[in-house]
């Protein structure tokens, strides 16, 4: 039989006297740990679901890795390259590549009566992967979108149509501008998509990829670049990596050199806020469990001078300073697992309460999203618990050194 154990399970279910000043310190310390947990359990999985949400959202635009011209990565301005069947075949063979899409922009101005409005269009051909677009897309519908013919469709934001009074339906006037010679074109607005990134969403626009290259009067086989899905993002770097060196500083038929980069390189401002988000949390973290350390320790002291008298009494019956040490330290383990007790359920009944009813809001111009996320990451939860078990204990070993200081003739006075 473990003594310390059955010990610590007699005096934890001992209600004694109610008047008793351990009492209170228990719930205190409880409830400090609880409050530490439940904090630290919403703040870990609203800012994994916030960086997951804002990453999906630019990656959505993008994809995990672009390979374009040297130059546009260089400059910003559009420059084509070739992508004929035997580069996207080398491009799709790569290791950790999940899927391959081509795509070419076009700058130009749509204009209606009353105004007009700067935006680029993005040409997506067949194998583009409508997935982010239709999970955002709040009126009207996606269309086929082609490579070898134009529809004079188009898909624009919700900001753009917005600013410009436009509806599902609606025909738009759109001018590009190349080598000094203006080119109109009619559009039909057939669906409007949101996604809040402002910086997204007040400039593109998606028609067919034939439309967008014919505006550049590129080549069939030219394209401004294409956009590659990763099959874990945990392993961008490396693929990145396996990419680059089958296809940078290499030259395709018309003289363009090849160059490609993460979506984390090519969108710094994004992603270095994002990692900023990381340092909060772990700021969060220290100060909840130094919360619920500190609690747990006065609450610890304060069970040990209230029963003094019974730890004299062990040691006159020859138990050892380790053995009641164990015994208190077990006691405050009984009070730290009902504080994580109750700590899960109040944490996680916020983070599911805010997943399926997202009843905190926020305002989508300063955030990028109109309601706070939340992902519920259940390993990440059960460390949590854990180290918080962990750490609670580690910092009461000190204190329950105190014990050895009492000496059992002197409890005599507390009598």
């Amino acid at each position: 039989m473990n003594f310390p154990l059955f010990i610590a399970r007699k005096i934890y279910a001992d209600k004694g006297d109610k008047k008793k000043v351990s009492r209170p310190a228990i719930r205190i310390a409880t409830v400090g740990v609880a409050i530490g947990l439940a904090v630290m359990m919403i703040s870990v999985c609203v800012v994994l679901g916030f960086k997951h949400t804002i990453r999906d959202k630019v990656i959505g635009f993008g994809g995990h890795i672009t390979v374009s011209d040297y130059m546009t990565m260089e400059t910003s301005e559009l420059y084509p390259i070739q992508l004929n069947d035997s580069m996207m075949n080398v491009l799709r063979k790569t290791d950790g590549i999940k899927h391959v899409q081509r795509y070419a922009l076009a700058q130009g101005i749509l204009k209606t009566d009353s105004d007009f409005l700067g935006v680029v269009m993005k040409g997506v051909g067949p194998e583009f992967d409508s997935t982010f677009i239709k999970y955002n897309m709040v009126e009207g519908k996606l269309p086929k979108f082609s490579d070898e013919k134009s529809q004079n469709k188009i898909v624009v934001s919700k900001l753009i149509a917005d600013k410009l009074k436009l509806k599902v339906g609606d025909r738009i006037y759109a001018y590009f501008i190349k080598n000094d010679e203006v080119r109109p074109r009619r559009f039909t607005i057939e669906g409007i998509y949101q996604t809040n990134l402002t910086r997204f969403d007040e400039i593109t626009c998606f028609t067919d990829l034939y439309t967008a290259n014919k505006l550049n009067g590129w080549e069939p086989d030219q394209y401004s670049g294409a956009e590659l899905t990763v099959n874990d993002f945990e392993q961008l770097d490396q693929i990145a990596a396996r990419v680059s060196k089958k296809v940078d500083k290499t030259i395709d038929d018309y003289g363009s050199t090849y160059a490609s980069g993460t979506v984390v390189k090519l969108n710094p401002q994004i992603f270095t806020w994002l990692d900023l988000l990381d340092l909060n949390v772990w700021i969060i973290l220290a100060l909840m469990v130094a919360v619920a350390g500190f609690t747990m320790i006065s609450g610890l002291l304060i069970i040990i001078l209230e029963r003094t008298q019974m730890i004299g009494l062990l040691k006159s019956l020859g138990a050892k300073n380790k053995t009641i040490r164990h015994t208190f330290l077990w006691f405050a383990a009984f009070i730290i697992g009902k504080g994580l007790l109750i700590g899960n359920l109040l944490g996680l009944g916020i983070i599911f309460l805010q997943k399926y009813t997202g009843m905190v809001k926020l305002d989508p111009q300063t955030y990028y999203v109109s309601i706070v996320p939340v992902e519920i990451n259940i390993p990440l939860i059960l460390l949590l618990n854990i180290a918080t078990l962990l750490i609670c204990v580690f910092v009461l070993v000190a204190p329950s050194y105190f014990i050895s200081h009492i000496h059992p003739a002197r409890t005599m006075k507390y009598e």
